[in-house]
């Protein structure tokens, strides 16, 4: 049976999913040297996914800087507190890499945003969105493109916290690592599908009710 994915998503439709949860480990980087010992593993790597955390702001004319780049492998996600540290030289290294695929979501907002941070040219880096509209997909959050590949829900709860805090809480760090891990699976499936054409897509509208998730 061919996997079944939709062109929209409503989110009602979500919020009945299981949750998808990252349960590797993860490791919070607050200083130059341990940035240097993450980059030089995850230089060792096959594929990365990445995603980035700012403050939000509640006040008009207010912003912040981005504070938190998470970079995950499959089983191991490293969250670097940039708003301790900065943009390290050996973390820009791992930006500017030109050989290890760096899967993420609307990448060009992260990458301007660590810009503000400090210069350096982008090494292979991968937007999923630029990707899944290949295969009719008009959703493009992370949250519906894993409800459509994967059919579980990825939880926003934490997303508007202070990314800024002495200390990440345990239920920020599980969110930030969960995004970036989740890119990788999302890619690689699209890898898979767009290889094997071994799926169907549903047009819906919005707010037409989808029969069922499953694969």
């Amino acid at each position: 049976m061919k996997k079944v994915i939709y062109s929209k998503i409503d989110k009602q439709y979500i919020q009945a999913l299981p949750r998808a949860v990252f349960d590797g480990r993860i490791i919070v980087i607050n200083t130059a040297g341990e940035a240097e010992k993450a980059v030089g593993y995850l230089l060792s790597q096959d594929i990365l996914g990445v995603d980035t955390e700012t403050r939000p702001s509640f006040k008009k004319g207010r912003s912040y800087v981005v504070a938190l780049l998470q970079v995950s492998t499959h089983d191991t996600c490293f969250l670097f507190r940039l708003n301790i540290m900065g943009l390290t030289q050996p973390v820009i290294n791992l930006l500017e890499d030109k050989k290890i695929p760096k899967v993420g979501l609307s990448l060009h907002d992260d990458i301007l945003s660590l810009h503000k941070r400090a210069d350096f040219t982008p090494g292979n880096f991968i937007d999923l969105q630029k990707h899944v509209g290949e295969l009719g997909v008009e959703d493009l959050s992370l949250q519906k493109l894993y409800a459509n590949f994967f059919h579980k829900k990825i939880s926003k709860s934490v997303r508007l916290s202070n990314w800024e805090a002495d200390v990440l809480t345990d239920s920020q760090k599980l969110y930030a690592a969960t995004d970036a891990w989740a890119c990788i699976n999302i890619y690689e499936e699209l890898l898979r599908l767009e290889a094997t054409g071994d799926y169907e897509l549903v047009k819906t509208d919005e707010k037409e009710t989808i029969p069922n998730y499953n694969v």
